[in-house]
């Protein structure tokens, strides 16, 4: 079986595994107060160039889009997402669970349509009636999107100009960010996101790490008590240790830039085996997941030997599958698949 389903199908990098045992039984203190923690939150910090900044280290995405969003928006706001962003369609209602509506708005290819952003906020706040309403506190965006494509930074900064006009935060999800940064395409940096964003975080478990995903407020600014917000929601692991020592591990030599570099080779190598094979692509991407359209046949032909993910229907006769490469996938994989197809 081969398997192109997703990009957390292995458990971590080998550097990852090496830090956590070679600390393994060294004794350290609890909740993200241990050295490792420490040493990678200088390392985040230095990379982000945001030397103010405030780094936590929580368990895995949804936990940290769900704290987020929670705390930090009154319980009177709502947060802005793409229609077919991930806290709109793959997070099991863990937002609306918090209290927090979340106000979806049209899409082009995964990202807000800016000018439509703009015009529900200005006639939102030109409403005689928007006490009676759900306020937009927030922007939320993954960067890359949901469906892989990336915000040019010329929009990204449309995002922050909208946002500051409207005091609103910009909050970017990064679950994939390791594979946005070394897109070809991505003009932006680490630290550019850092400067735009109010809050965003590095994703730890689809690129190199077990479980984890690191979140930065860039200038500083955390909710007060925040540990205690994180374990509230669950959130926050006694042994803090682990999340730090992986971190540490991905902040070393570049590491986690050079896993996803990796990472975008092998989808250009699975994008030139897709359309060698006749493949028809629902969507450009210029990062890890790629999109095809297929037959519901071929779609069942094809899971006898290969996992991949169903995205959604597109015809009576086809649907829209995802094929995802990591940090992890090798060249052969991708010769197999092409065989098979």
């Amino acid at each position: 079986m081969l398997y192109f389903e997703n990009d957390y199908q292995q458990g971590a990098h080998p550097s990852v595994l090496e830090r956590i045992v070679e600390t393994n039984l060294i004794p350290m203190s609890g909740y993200g107060t241990d050295p490792l923690c420490e040493s990678a939150r200088e390392k985040i910090k230095a990379a982000c160039e945001s030397p103010n900044a405030e780094v936590y280290f929580l368990s895995g995405g949804t936990q940290t889009n769900r704290i987020v969003i929670s705390t930090l928006l009154a319980p009177y706001q709502g947060v802005i997402a793409a229609k077919t962003g991930h806290v709109s369609v793959h997070e099991g209602g863990a937002i609306e669970a918090s209290g927090h509506k979340v106000i979806e708005l049209p899409c082009e290819n995964g990202k807000i349509d800016i000018q439509k952003a703009r015009e529900y906020a200005s006639a939102f706040f030109a409403d005689e009636n928007n006490e009676h309403m759900v306020f937009p506190g927030m922007v939320y965006i993954s960067f890359p999107t949901e469906l892989g494509t990336l915000y040019s930074k010329s929009e990204l900064l449309e995002l922050r100009r909208l946002c500051s006009e409207y005091n609103m935060l910009l909050y970017a999800d990064g679950a994939r960010l390791g594979y946005a940064l070394a897109s070809p395409e991505c003009d932006v940096s680490l630290e550019e996101l850092a400067s735009l964003c109010d809050v965003f975080y590095i994703g730890g478990t689809k690129l190199g790490a077990l479980i984890g995903e690191a979140l930065v407020f860039p200038k500083g600014g955390a909710p007060g008590h925040f540990i205690t917000l994180i374990k509230q929601n669950g959130a926050l692991l006694a042994k803090g240790r682990l999340l730090g020592a992986q971190f540490d591990a991905l902040f070393t030599d570049e590491l986690y830039l050079r896993l996803g570099r990796h990472a975008i080779a092998m989808a250009e190598e699975l994008k030139a085996a897709l359309r060698r094979k006749g493949m028809r692509f629902y969507l450009e991407s210029p990062t890890n997941q790629q999109f095809v359209i297929m037959k519901n046949e071929a779609i069942e032909r094809l899971r006898q030997f290969v996992r991949f993910s169903f995205w959604e229907k597109y015809d009576d006769e086809s649907a829209v599958v995802r094929f995802a490469t990591s940090w992890a996938t090798d060249i052969e994989s991708i010769a197999a698949l092409e065989k098979v197809l």
